[in-house]
């Protein structure tokens, strides 16, 4: 049997907000993004309903550390000490030590850290598979390869599986839920990159997936026009970005308007319930903040060059 699942998180209960991928293949078992560790209960209840536990697990692949794709990962260690978790070498530190992500995270999330993330436990430097791009990975009869794939965040790779043309991509293709009509970015602090990011989609395309596999959340149909769609879509917000901030009067006033303004572009498109969804799953707050700090050290380049 070679099968891969969605398994919906159902984060803070909303569906269709955080998605991880089961993976199963020759007796083999592994998950991409097992999410937070606030939903371990419900990746728990998916496992059981596919006649697994986390004791029979096999891997952990990680696309990147952000708590909602990597959080339970060292929950689902302690239940499995033999468990393998793949991660880039840059992620790896932070999961052997979450205390200074988690720290980061209080200052986004001062009072709903926990409600949203639940505990992040540290995983045992023994259990991770170090990650740097370029591998090629095999769990049961299916092959994975590696690809290094920055500009989300400096330790994102994604994961290819040629066989059934599928890119598990992460947030490094945006998020658009249901293959839907919107596609947003992702673009937290710190380490944004729109020129590193370029790189990334060529890598993505160079692999030429039919579908693209994105936590935020399932699959997106015709990779090409998505990730075009994806790429406008960043620009105009970095542009929306630097705008408020050219307009207002702190930085405050701008998160303000830039959230008002791409709620509107939302709703505009998809309704008031919906763009809500959209904007939960996203945190606009958040995208704000990661663009105003990119467009800040942009600035700082450009002048000492």
């Amino acid at each position: 049997m070679s099968d891969i699942t969605i398994l919906d998180m159902n984060w803070v209960g909303r569906p269709h907000s955080v998605a991880a991928a089961l993976l199963e293949s020759g007796g083999h078992h592994a998950i991409i993004d097992p999410g937070p560790e606030s939903t371990y209960a419900t990746l728990r209840e998916h496992l059981h309903s596919r006649g697994l536990s986390a004791a029979q697990l096999d891997a952990v692949l990680l696309t990147h550390i952000h708590l909602d794709h990597a959080g339970a990962s060292g929950s689902l260690v302690r239940e499995n000490p033999r468990l393998a978790v793949y991660v880039h070498t840059l992620g790896a530190p932070h999961m052997i030590d979450p205390s200074r992500l988690l720290a980061s995270a209080a200052r986004l999330w001062p009072d709903t850290l926990h409600q949203l993330f639940g505990e992040t436990l540290p995983v045992p430097k023994e259990n991770l598979r170090i990650l740097e791009g370029g591998e090629m990975l095999t769990f049961g009869t299916r092959k994975l390869e590696v690809a290094y794939t920055p500009g989300h965040a400096s330790h994102h790779v994604s994961y290819f599986d040629a066989a059934e043309e599928i890119a598990f991509v992460g947030d490094t293709a945006g998020i658009r839920i249901d293959n839907g009509p919107y596609i947003l970015p992702a673009t937290p602090p710190p380490d944004i990159s729109l020129e590193i990011w370029e790189n990334s989609f060529a890598a993505i395309l160079a692999r030429r997936p039919s579908r693209l596999f994105l936590t935020h959340f399932s699959y997106a149909g015709n990779p090409a026009e998505h990730i075009d769609e994806f790429r406008r879509r960043l620009h105009h917000w970095a542009e929306l970005a630097a705008d408020v901030l050219r307009s207002s009067a702190d930085e405050a006033q701008a998160k303000q308007a830039f959230v008002a303004r791409a709620q509107a572009e939302m709703q505009e498109q998809l309704g008031a319930e919906e763009a809500d969804h959209h904007a939960f799953t996203a945190g606009l707050d958040l995208s704000f903040l990661g663009l105003a700090r990119y467009l800040r050290k942009r600035a700082e380049a450009e002048a000492t060059v």
